[in-house]
C-alpha cells in the first residue's frame, strides 16, 4: 500500500486525482483503519490530509461557516460561537462515538461513509448544508441530499474528494435541533435520527426542514411535513399533522434493532419532539 501525507491542498489534489487504483482519505482515521485491520477495504493509496493546514480550520464569514475535512468532532462541538449558531448540528456531532473517539473523528468522515444512521447528516441538511469538492478540474459545490447517493454511496468522480462543508450563517429568529432514538444510553448508533431547522415570525413558523434519518437508504426530506408547518403556530393540530406526514415518509427496514411499523412511528415522534424543541430554543433567545 502506498501512503501520501502531503502538506498543501494542492498536493493532494495532485496526488489523489494521478492515482486510478483503489485509494482511500485517512483524516480522523476512525472507521478506515478498522477497515483496514478487518481487510474490509485494501486500498492500494491511502492520503493522509491532516498536516494540510487548511482543512483543519473553523473559519466563519459573512454568509457562511467553513469546516475543513481535517476538523475533529470535538473540535466542532468545543467552538462556542458555532454552538449557539447552530445547536442542532452540534448536537449531531456530538453523538459521533466516545468523547475519545470525537478527538480524532471529523464530521466529513462522518458525512463521507454515507451511512444512513450518520448522526452528522440530517441537521446538515436541514441547514442547507453544502459540500465543496476537488478535483483534477477544480472545485465545485454541492448540495449534501445530492452528494449522497445510498448507503456507502456518494455522487463523485474518482479523482475528487471533500474538502469542506459549508454551512450558511443561521437566519434571525431561528434555530435547530437533532434528535435520535438509541435502545441504549450512548455509544450506539441511530436506529431513527430526525434534524429540524426552522425560523419563526409573529409566533408562526415562517420557514422549516424536517429530515429523518436511519429511516431509508439516506436521509429523507421530509417536504410535505415541512410544508405543512410553514404559516402555522405551534399547537397540538399542527404538531399532530407533522407526525403523521413523517410516519408516512419514513421507509425503514426490519432489523433486529427496530421492526419497520416501531420506525416510523419513532420517526413522528422525533420530528414532533425536535421542531417542539427548535421553537423552544427561538423563544428563549427572543
Amino acid at each position: 500500500m502506498r501512503y501520501e501525507a502531503p502538506q498543501t491542498l494542492n498536493q493532494a489534489v495532485n496526488v489523489f486525482s494521478e492515482f486510478n487504483g483503489l485509494k482511500r482519505i485517512l483524516a480522523g482515521g476512525t472507521d478506515i483503519l478498522v477497515q483496514l485491520r478487518t481487510d474490509v477495504i485494501q486500498p492500494e493509496l491511502l492520503m493522509n490530509i491532516k498536516d494540510i493546514e487548511e482543512l483543519g480550520k473553523i473559519e466563519l464569514f459573512d454568509n457562511f461557516w467553513k469546516i475543513g475535512a481535517g476538523v475533529s468532532a470535538a473540535n466542532i462541538t468545543r467552538n462556542k460561537e458555532f454552538s449557539k449558531e447552530w445547536p442542532g448540528i452540534t448536537e449531531g456531532v456530538g453523538l459521533i462515538g466516545s468523547t475519545q473517539i470525537q478527538n480524532r473523528a471529523t464530521l466529513v468522515g462522518n458525512l463521507s461513509n454515507a451511512s444512513p444512521a450518520a448522526d452528522g447528516v440530517p441537521a446538515l441538511v436541514a441547514a442547507n448544508a453544502m459540500v465543496e469538492i476537488v478535483g483534477r478540474n477544480g472545485n465545485r459545490k454541492l448540495e449534501i441530499l445530492s452528494l449522497i447517493s445510498g448507503p456507502g454511496k456518494l455522487n463523485m468522480k474518482s479523482d475528487e474528494f471533500i474538502s469542506h462543508i459549508l454551512i450558511p450563517r443561521q437566519n434571525k429568529n431561528s434555530s435547530d435541533c437533532y434528535i435520535r432514538f438509541i435502545p441504549r444510553t450512548e455509544m450506539d448508533i441511530a436506529v431513527v435520527g430526525c434534524g429540524v431547522n426552522l425560523s419563526v415570525e409573529n409566533n408562526n413558523i415562517s420557514a422549516v426542514k424536517v429530515v429523518l434519518g436511519a429511516v431509508g437508504p439516506k436521509v429523507i426530506f421530509s417536504e410535505e411535513a415541512s410544508n405543512s408547518l410553514l404559516g402555522a403556530s405551534l399547537n397540538a393540530d399542527s404538531l399532530s399533522k407533522l407526525q403523521e406526514i413523517c410516519e408516512r415518509d419514513a421507509k425503514p427496514i426490519d432489523d433486529k434493532r427496530g421492526t419497520i411499523d416501531f420506525r416510523r412511528k419513532v420517526a413522528g415522534v422525533l420530528a414532533k419532539r425536535a421542531v417542539e424543541k427548535a421553537y423552544k430554543r427561538i423563544m428563549e433567545d427572543s
